[in-house]
């Protein structure tokens, strides 16, 4: 064996010599400090994170006081009594409607599906779909429309009850406009937009050029349409994108 040989595995194993006096005792103390296990959870901190998470989303406030939805208490598809307190925990959309409507409800609730089917993995999503025909809108109505209309999450009830509270909620609870009116087809007249509500019972929108809040989301143009024939644009992309803002909080 050659003297260059030999030169170049003396070279070698100083290399090594090297490294080990430096780099091991660093290794040691980084899997001492569990500093390998912080870099491995990295998706759990951020999902950690999240729950510090506030966002832009306004809220509707009366004389300085933030709105909450007001107590209630119904019966839904199932037969089961709901209260606000059901919801709680949980982001949801409200609607007023009727199974026998025949001009807007059909639309607002295959948007309202969409939506479902949106957030089909978030078991803290819901939607509360109130009647205003309750002496024609019992459990078993609304249990069949809710299977015609491909309702399937768990937290989405649809909810019958005293005709002149449902009426309440809907004009002073949520300020959704509800009223009997004969001179309309279906004889009701109700709203078309949706309410948005937190995990905490606040009604919460986006902001306005002048920022107000906005307080509802049109739900009556589908989001494929884009804008509807009167020039009026559909607000169910944004709904999504904010129910999933308050989902991350």
């Amino acid at each position: 064996m050659s003297k260059k040989t030999n030169y170049s595995y003396i070279g070698i194993a100083f290399i090594i010599l090297v490294f080990g006096i430096i780099f091991i005792p660093r290794i040691i103390n980084r899997v001492s400090n569990n500093d390998i296990i912080r870099e491995e959870s990295r998706s759990e901190e951020v999902l950690t994170a999240s729950k510090d998470y506030d966002s832009d989303l306004a809220y509707l406030e009366i004389n300085g006081e933030r709105k909450k939805v007001p107590v209630f208490s119904f019966t839904n598809q199932d037969g089961e009594t709901i209260t606000n307190e059901d919801y709680l925990g949980k982001v949801y959309v409200v609607e007023f409607f009727f199974t026998t409507c025949p001009t807007i409800c059909p639309i607002m609730n295959k948007n309202l599906v969409e939506i479902q089917n949106e957030f089909i993995d978030f078991e803290n999503f819901g939607v509360a779909s109130f009647t205003i025909t309750p002496n024609i809108d019992t459990p078993e109505v609304l249990n069949a429309y809710a299977d015609a209309y491909g309702i399937t999450n768990p937290n989405w009830h649809l909810l019958t009850g005293e005709e002149d509270a449902i009426y309440k909620l809907a004009n002073e609870g949520f300020n959704l406009y509800t009223a009997k009116d004969e001179s309309v087809e279906g004889g009701f007249e109700h709203s078309g937009n949706f309410a948005l509500i937190d995990k905490e019972g606040f009604i919460r929108s986006r902001r306005d050029d002048f920022n107000n809040p906005l307080i509802f989301y049109n739900g009556l143009v589908p989001e494929d349409v884009g804008v509807d024939e009167d020039g009026i644009p559909q607000e169910i992309t944004i709904l999504k994108e904010d129910i999933a803002k308050l989902l991350k909080e």
